[in-house]
């Protein structure tokens, strides 16, 4: 798997950049959300996001971020990417990618996404962990992060979520919505270290809008860069190994490998 968040925003070379380094990376690409900037409007997908990272669109599987619902029920970016980003309207799905069980959800907040509709997208993801329970492993991707050193704060309307993914042992989140890179600790949902059982989460805004720098470096937080890249994840069935890939020009890199819960 490879891809970030906070893609598609015309004017600014990182989109192009970040699309030429996926371009030689096989294998599915993930969306953190915020993929047309600033509204997700049907023109914003087709200039700012399809001329780019459009290239990867039939092995793409996207989340939806807080600038798609800038435009009623997010309709653009259900229209753009189809049957790939899950049953129209919903904003949630999960597939299979060979041994690992994989969710994308919808993170967006009230009132937006209502809290009826929250409820429905918990009560589903219970009933998808209990129904792939015998998966040894699994990740999660979604725009907003429960964990973050960015300036938008940690996003504490995610952490119901968090906690019922720590409670069926879910090995890894992808988040984005701060534009920067930054790897995390395995922990739980209150934020403490947990190397047992403990998820660890990425933070992976850096697909094309401006980067932003760090607010206050959050407890847990191992490895933080304020550049364009790309996260890739290489599964393997009883590991997953990451390594964050900056775009050329820039010096951060980020590697690491870890076993399945």
């Amino acid at each position: 798997m490879v891809g970030a968040g906070d893609i598609g925003w015309c004017g600014l070379a990182g989109v192009a950049a970040t699309a030429r380094l996926i371009e030689g990376i096989p294998g599915t690409v993930f969306t953190l959300g915020d993929n047309a900037y600033m509204r997700g409007t049907g023109r914003e997908f087709a200039e700012c996001y399809e001329p780019y990272w459009g290239r990867f669109k039939d092995r793409t599987y996207p989340a939806p971020g807080n600038h798609e619902y800038e435009t009623t029920a997010a309709l653009p970016y259900f229209t753009y990417f189809g049957l790939n980003a899950g049953p129209p309207g919903r904003g949630y799905y999960s597939y299979e990618l060979g041994s690992w069980h994989i969710i994308s959800l919808n993170s967006e907040p009230e009132p937006r996404f209502p809290r009826a509709a929250h409820a429905a997208q918990l009560a589903w993801l219970r009933a998808d962990l209990t129904d792939n329970r015998e998966k040894l492993c699994t990740a999660a991707y979604f725009h907003h992060p429960l964990y973050t050193s960015g300036p938008n704060s940690p996003q504490l309307h995610m952490r119901d979520v968090y906690r019922l993914l720590y409670e069926f042992d879910v090995d890894v989140i992808m988040a984005a919505h701060d534009h920067l890179y930054e790897r995390f600790a395995p922990q739980d949902a209150d934020g403490r270290l947990d190397l047992a059982r403990g998820i660890r989460q990425f933070v992976v805004g850096t697909g094309g809008a401006s980067p932003y720098q760090v607010a206050r470096r959050a407890p847990n937080s191992e490895a933080v860069a304020s550049v364009f890249g790309v996260l890739k994840l290489t599964l393997r069935p009883t590991e997953y190994l990451w390594q964050f890939i900056a775009v050329p020009g820039e010096s951060a890199s980020d590697s690491g490998q870890e076993g399945c819960h």
